[in-house]
């Protein structure tokens, strides 16, 4: 009985890990703005296609410390 309880977890946590989708790793400059649209050149952007919903995150510029 504990063996079939196992087996049960153990395929149902190997379906739910099958079907998570990776998101594609893409590293863009911007190249323009005009009013809400912004212009993005893009290293990999042949992973993206029309239609998709990207999520944007402005890279943290670090502080220059001095005297």
């Amino acid at each position: 009985m504990m063996k079939k309880v196992i087996s049960a977890v153990m395929v149902a946590a190997f379906v739910m890990s099958a079907s998570v989708v990776l998101a594609a790793k893409v590293t863009c400059e911007v190249s323009a703005i005009e009013g809400d649209t912004v212009t993005m050149t893009c290293k990999n952007a042949d992973k993206l296609k029309v239609g998709d919903n990207v999520s944007v995150k402005a890279k943290k510029k670090k502080a220059i410390e001095g005297c």
